[in-house]
């Protein structure tokens, strides 16, 4: 078996995995003012925020190229591989998972498997490393496929939005909710619930906000051997005090903090913390 991994650039990937052989990685645009960037071509994270600070509308983020997948897909049998995975963001949050379907039947030549991940960055970008370990270590693409399904169906995200206009205008609050919640100064805990993004609690201050996510990591923490990550959207300091308050509450395994991309801060607003943990491999 020769196997390539395909996701999309709203992932979040060890800096070790970045340019792996076998891995391709679809460009999202992101449309700030008018001009089109790709984080990581032509725009840095760094570079995102002040330009979403400045422009005079929330930018817009559109679906991966289900060409340049068509193409990606058309080179790998002319590279002598057999098997392909797709790995991208949640159907939940993007219609490209239903829309590549067909492609499955074009490439007869492949094995091809796309699995739903129902999440994004650092939890889908473990899903495609687990994946790429598996196919080093000699595991069968069925054997990859079983693993992945069970981290996708053990995988959680919890998120606490700093700004409640970005979710208004993508559509995941009402304008009324969003006015009586700035007022109240609430802060919604959102989640990913089977792939979709919905409100979990409704918390009064951001302290209570995070001590409510210490909380429901401590309610799973000890039921399975999870990967997990604090991520944040230009929000260090806030994920840094995060990560404090998890340790202090008795909190052990990995604890990483790394950045949303800018895809996903669009929607989240910048301020944003997550917490995301997902079954460890099994290799």
């Amino acid at each position: 078996m020769k196997l390539a991994v395909i996701t999309d650039s709203s992932v979040y990937l060890p800096q070790a995995y970045i340019g792996h052989p076998d891995l391709y990685v679809l460009d999202i645009p992101i449309m700030i003012n008018g001009e089109t960037y790709v984080e990581g071509k032509n725009l840095t994270i760094q570079e995102f925020y002040p330009k979403m600070q400045q422009a005079s509308s929330l930018p817009k983020t559109s679906q991966p190229s289900i060409a340049d997948l068509d193409d990606a897909l058309t080179n790998l049998e002319k590279g002598g591989y057999t098997h392909v995975l797709g790995i991208f963001l949640s159907s939940g949050i993007s219609g490209f998972w239903q829309n590549i379907q067909y492609l499955i039947e074009e490439h007869s030549q492949l094995t091809i498997a796309f699995p739903d991940s129902k999440i994004t960055s650092s939890p889908m970008g473990y899903m495609v490393t687990s994946a790429l370990d598996g196919a080093q270590a000699g595991h069968s693409f069925e054997q990859i496929l079983a693993q992945l399904e069970t981290m996708i169906a053990g995988t959680e995200a919890f998120i606490m939005v700093d700004d409640l206009d970005h979710l208004v205008k993508g559509g995941r609050l009402s304008n009324g909710v969003a006015l009586l919640g700035n007022l109240l100064n609430i802060k919604p805990i959102m989640y990913f619930n089977d792939g979709v993004i919905e409100v979990f609690e409704k918390v009064r201050t951001e302290k209570k906000a995070l001590k409510r996510l210490v909380e429901i990591l401590d309610q799973r923490s000890g039921q399975r051997a999870y990967k997990t990550w604090i991520i944040e959207a230009n929000a260090q300091g806030k994920a840094e005090s995060f990560r404090e308050r998890l340790l202090a509450s008795g909190f052990e395994g990995d604890l990483d903090i790394v950045p949303f991309c800018g895809v996903i801060s669009t929607h989240l607003g910048e301020g944003a913390v997550a917490v995301g943990f997902t079954p460890k491999a099994e290799w």
